[in-house]
């Protein structure tokens, strides 16, 4: 398996994995622009508007709300404790997607629950890696660092609820995927499954064990990172454009070995995408 033998891979196969060539329809999205009286400025006030945005546009009193993970999603927690405080919302309980949202909507004074299967959530943000360009298919779990942390509960909770939001940055509503999609899989016999991956999309991607250390190489070297639920996380870095998220999504299911990964899609959705122009452009599907 040679992407899992060497750190720098050179191929020349095309891309395999692609949408038909015919036009996406954009039927089923509707885009609109709120306008704010910034102009660039950093992606933290950016991100700041679609926080306060998404909360004051979704969240009531008396909701169920799932809280995600991400720089928008704490600044949406921060928000939402404010408004508790000061009594513009009221009753509300948080169910947090990590143990970093808990962190923040406990000292923010939300109060909590913790997500069971039979959870009823009436509503939930979150922050996403990558989301696909009208599909609104996105990609979560690029960044997790921690071994409490679970793409898992963050896919269950967002599936749970009513109605979702996530928030992003404009470069992060992409056309063509490149970049990695990270893919959990069982401990026992991982390799394998690495190595199927690999085949599966060989020449298009590399297929890298994640390591609790730094960078240790294609294997994850003697520290592999393991998820709270004791499964490997192998890093599946895209080397050439993916047109269709979905269609990754499929081939990786297929898989034996692959317990779940992070690419995400769910309807009805908004994106609240914070553009560089000081604006916000919303998207529905």
């Amino acid at each position: 398996m040679a992407s899992l033998a060497t750190s720098t891979l050179v191929y020349s196969t095309p891309v395999r994995i692609k949408t038909s060539s015919k036009p996406r329809s954009s039927s089923r999205t509707c885009k609109k622009t709120v306008p704010f009286l910034v102009t660039r400025a950093d992606s933290s006030s950016l991100l700041l508007h679609a926080a306060k945005h998404t909360v004051d546009k979704h969240i009531q009193s008396g909701m169920v709300v799932g809280l995600g993970s991400g720089q928008a999603s704490g600044m949406a927690i921060q928000y939402l404790g404010r408004l508790l405080r000061t009594g513009a919302l009221k009753d509300i309980v948080g169910v947090p997607m990590s143990v970093t949202s808990a962190s923040e909507a406990a000292k923010a004074g939300i109060p909590l629950d913790v997500y069971q299967d039979s959870s009823q959530i009436d509503f939930a943000f979150d922050d996403a890696d990558i989301i696909e360009e009208e599909t609104l298919v996105a990609i979560i779990g690029r960044q997790k660092s921690q071994s409490d942390e679970s793409i898992i509960q963050e896919k269950s909770i967002l599936k749970a609820a009513n109605k979702l939001v996530f928030m992003i940055t404009e470069n992060q509503y992409v056309g063509g995927l490149e970049g990695s999609i990270p893919v959990l899989v069982q401990a026992l016999n991982w390799m394998e499954t690495a190595e199927e991956i690999d085949d599966l999309f060989l020449g298009d991607a590399e297929v890298w064990r994640r390591s609790s250390i730094g960078q240790a190489g294609p294997t994850g070297g003697d520290y592999p990172f393991i998820t709270r639920e004791g499964h490997n996380v192998l890093d599946v870095i895209f080397t050439s454009p993916v047109q269709s998220l979905a269609e990754v999504a499929e081939s990786l299911d297929k898989v034996d070995g692959v317990v779940d990964h992070g690419v995400f899609s769910k309807f009805p959705c908004t994106v609240v995408i914070a553009a560089e122009s000081g604006g916000l452009n919303i998207v529905d599907r």
